[in-house]
């Protein structure tokens, strides 16, 4: 066996191609590009105002929550995929096994509860959209839908991060 948390494997050399083909770190890129395109689509055009007006307001029924929201969970998920991504770069490398214990049980409980924010945030968006009127969407409305589509592939993508790397 791998000793607990894989701590007999320790101090083994970094090969990046072995490396980026792990479930658990292509699950990781997978869910930081999810997060990057739907914080960039709602601060790129999640943001529209009515032409008799210069005041901005969000797209989705104009409920400033919902952008708030998804550029939230958006911008915290990519932040903690860059920092997750970079413990499973320097994971081999920790022999000891209570810290090794912490960062898995960590990482578990944070793909968890991100995969809840975002079950969430892709129901909160869907209905939020569904009760825009059509009129008050002149741009934006495709960046709408990318953000409501990739919250709802950033839940199978944090659910994947859940597996138990070998």
């Amino acid at each position: 066996g791998g000793g607990a948390y894989g701590a007999a494997k320790a101090g083994g050399s970094f090969e990046l191609g072995r490396f980026v083909q792990q479930p658990q770190v292509l699950a990781r890129i997978a869910s930081a590009v999810f997060a990057l395109i739907v914080f960039a689509c709602l601060v790129g055009e999640g943001y529209t105002n009515v032409s008799s007006s210069s005041e901005l307001f969000c797209i989705f029924n104009h409920n400033e929550d919902a952008c708030r929201y998804g550029i939230g969970i958006g911008v915290l998920a990519f932040l903690a995929c860059i920092f997750f991504f970079m413990v499973d770069i320097y994971f081999p490398q920790i022999s000891n096994t209570t810290d090794r214990k912490y960062l898995v049980l960590a990482d578990l409980a944070f793909s968890g509860l991100w995969t809840f924010l975002w079950f969430i945030g892709f129901c909160f968006l869907t209905n939020q959209w569904s009760w825009t009127p059509a009129e008050h969407v002149r741009i934006g409305a495709d960046s709408a839908r990318a953000a409501i589509t990739f919250s709802f592939f950033s839940i199978f993508s944090w659910v994947s991060a859940l597996e138990p790397s070998p």
